[in-house]
């Protein structure tokens, strides 16, 4: 028992310590002491702890520097984890702004695009809670029918019982193929001011292209201080490890 409470007790400790850093960046990034912020929230990250409103606010600290690589990385970060939240969205977009890199997105075509158009709307952990919430709905549609007394409920607590089953698979579906999609990706931003991606994974290489910080990116592959990337538009090559920061 007093090993349990020892346990929860330092467990409380960790969190109220990394809240009361947490305001203490708040509290810099107010007075415009950004730097300071900076280095309060990362470490927190370097404690091995994360939050939404931690990365939005370290990246509205870097965006004020004037850094975009951070600024749009942590943001990145922050809509891993809250997707559809609409003020980072929006600040991602101005950082965004603020490249020098103008690549192109090919769009996708086919049925796997078409799946991913709907189950996009959500994270994987969401469609897992909504997968939830339909079998508490199953659950109680199947106890309506049970208890109820009249011809008429039965009769939509029996319909419910074969729509619900099949909402509830829908969903267990569309969180596996988020979580399948999200774990095929290797997103990654750009945080050299600027770099040279080859051809080949060797320094003498031919020149693919040339990319600017900020720029997002997804690697495909890794070789020693190598890694091969690919950009929206498809363009491919190489670029040192170095140059970039993966999101995962």
């Amino acid at each position: 028992m007093k090993r349990v409470l020892y346990i929860t007790l330092f467990f409380l400790t960790q969190l109220i310590g990394a809240q009361s850093v947490f305001d203490k960046g708040n509290e810099h990034y107010r007075n415009g002491n950004y730097n300071e912020a900076i280095a309060a929230y990362e470490s927190i990250i370097k404690g091995k702890k994360e939050s939404c409103d931690l990365y939005f606010n370290l990246a509205n600290a870097y965006y004020k520097l004037d850094q975009v690589g951070p600024a749009i990385y942590y943001y990145e970060k922050a809509l891993q984890i809250s997707p559809n939240d609409k003020d980072i969205q929006n600040n991602l977009k101005f950082a965004k702004s603020k490249t020098i890199d103008d690549i192109k997105e090919i769009p996708k075509v086919g049925f796997e695009k078409f799946i991913q158009n709907i189950t996009s709307s959500f994270h994987s952990d969401t469609w897992a809670k909504i997968a939830v919430g339909f079998s508490v709905l199953f659950l109680l549609f199947f106890i309506g029918y049970y208890f109820s007394e009249t011809t008429l409920s039965k009769r939509i607590y029996f319909i419910g019982l074969f729509i619900v089953p099949f909402l509830l698979l829908l969903s267990v579906l569309a969180a596996w193929f988020e979580e399948s999609q999200d774990q095929k990706e290797r997103p990654a931003i750009v945080f050299a001011e600027k770099t040279t991606v080859l051809n080949e994974p060797r320094n003498n290489a031919t020149e693919a292209f040339i990319l600017h910080e900020g720029t997002k990116v997804f690697v495909l592959e890794s070789l020693d201080q190598w890694k091969k990337i690919q950009l929206t538009d498809e363009s491919e090559g190489w670029i040192l490890s170095e140059a970039i920061k993966e999101l995962k």
